[in-house]
Order: C-alpha cells, then structure tokens, then sequence
C-alpha cells in the first residue's frame, strides 16, 4: 500500500468509526469558544462544561468579562485546573480584545495567539470549530493535542513529538478540508480505543492497517 493509500485508508475508517463530529465544548459564539477553549487545558471537557453556562451568562461579551472582579472570576471557576492562572488570562484576553480587535474574536492564527492563554493548539480549535464551520474561514493548522500525538505517533504518520512538528506532518498528510474534524476524529480514537495505557488494539478499527504489531508504545 502507497503512502497516500495509507493515509486515504485511515481517513475513511475514522470517518466510518464518527461519521458526525463536534468539540465537546459547550459553546455559541466565538467568544464562548474563545473562553471555553482557554478554560480547558489540563481540565476534562465536562468540568469545562459545568463552569461556562454561568461565565457566559455573567460575562457575555469581552467588555464585562475585562471588568471582572478578579476575586470572583477565580471563584467562579475554582473547579478547572489552574484556576488562577486561567482568571488572569480570561480577564487579561478580554481586555486585549477591547483594545487591538474591537472586542471582536480574531479568526486568525498569528492574532489569536496574541491572547493570554491561547497557543497554537488553542488557537487551532477556534478556527477550525467555529470560523471554518460558520464561515468558511480555512484552518491554518490540525489541532494537537495528547491524543492526536500518541494516535498519529502509533498510525506512523509521524515520528516526532513535539507538537508543532507533529502539526506540520498532518498538515502535510491530509487535504485541508479535512484538517478540523480529522483532529476530533483522532481525539475520539484515542479515546475510545488507542489509549495511552492499555489501548484496545483487538478491536480497533485501524487494526488491519496499523503498523503497531504488539503495540510499541511511545
């Protein structure tokens, strides 16, 4: 099987396994988005979701949320990871969205990740989640994350580890119209079948094509 089989043959058996995908992430706007996504890292998506129907309804728009009161923005959230920090930062890209976007969500990479809290992985979801699927707005970049990297890694569409690197090979891989949901498509995999302890390689999906015979872990 060519290169391009391969990869051809992995796309369509992941788009068999979740035909229909969308982030888990609770969200309405960009800017809930926006605000969801820098709440999420290192905290599960459903604590996420259990703290932003009242941030969004307290703070629907960046100029409340750049008035907050610090204090109460930390309480109000004291259930993700990293509270604090993530306080800082929501109150902070908030304030930066009132001064150099017009309090307008950017929808591109390099202005994105010009917000507190926002990196590339984060600034990738919000393209690809909201401005491609409402507006048409390419992806710069697949998404990222641990399991997109352990699930790449094990596919062998990829040897490296650090996750920009690991980006531009996927970038690479698979036609651009694709890049938003084959990140959700991977995520799901990993973590439903290619876990990081004790994947279920017996009954996955990918298994005939996978070249991880006797799993070699990363």
């Amino acid at each position: 099987m060519s290169k391009k089989d391969y990869q051809n043959q992995v796309l369509k058996i992941l788009k068999s396994e979740f035909p229909e995908v969308k982030t888990p992430l609770k969200h309405n706007s960009a800017f809930q988005l926006l605000v969801a996504t820098v709440l999420s890292p290192q905290t599960l998506d459903s604590t996420t979701n259990k703290v932003t129907p009242a941030i969004f309804k307290k703070y629907p728009n960046p100029k409340l949320l750049a008035n907050a009161n610090l204090d109460q923005l930390e309480n109000e959230i004291k259930i993700v990871n990293y509270y604090k920090t993530k306080a800082k930062n929501l109150k902070k890209m908030a304030q930066i969205l009132l001064q150099k976007f017009n309090g307008v969500v950017p929808s591109n990479l390099n202005n994105l990740i010009e917000l507190p809290g926002v990196g590339r992985k984060v600034a990738n979801v919000i393209i690809s989640e909201w401005f491609f699927k409402t507006q048409n707005i390419e992806p710069e970049g697949i998404v990222v994350d641990t399991h997109v990297k352990r699930v790449s890694f094990r596919l062998g569409l990829t040897k490296e580890t650090d996750p920009y690197k690991v980006e531009k090979d996927l970038n690479k891989q698979f036609p651009k119209n694709e890049w938003a949901d084959l990140s959700l498509r991977f995520i799901f995999h990993g973590r439903k079948t290619c876990k990081a302890k004790n994947p279920l390689c017996s009954s996955c999906p990918l298994k005939n094509i996978c070249p991880q015979k006797g799993l070699k872990r990363q």
